[in-house]
């Protein structure tokens, strides 16, 4: 007569095997600018998302030497500062450094200048 093996289920072959992340801390308050600069809500409000589970998705082609620079990069602020960030998390900051000086130079800023030419 044929034995018959008794296999875990699909629930105990993926339980949980490390305790739940804690919540994530708030970001911390930018510091106040200085007397007499100018700042918009939208630049002071603005903040990226750091590590957290993105609902969204946006495809960007980059060439091989972009692709190479931003890891680049990442290897940088790893081997330098000790800061160690994803390409995504990279990208995101700087979108984030982009729009908010857009916000507080519009024309004058470095990515109007770049986009129209000038810089």
């Amino acid at each position: 007569m044929a034995r018959r093996v008794s296999l875990p289920s699909a629930d105990d072959l993926f339980r949980p095997t490390t305790e739940p992340a804690p919540a994530p801390q708030p970001a911390p308050e930018p510091a106040a600018p200085p007397a007499g600069a100018a700042t918009s809500a939208g630049a002071a409000a603005r903040r990226t998302s750091g590590r957290v589970k993105h609902d969204e998705k946006m495809t960007v082609y980059v060439t091989s030497a972009e692709l190479l620079e931003l890891e680049s990069a990442r290897l940088r602020l790893r081997a330098e500062l000790g800061t160690a960030v994803d390409r995504g998390r990279l990208v995101r900051e700087a979108v984030a450094l982009a729009l908010a000086d857009l916000d507080e130079n519009g024309a004058d800023s470095a990515i109007a200048r770049r986009l129209s030419g000038e810089g």
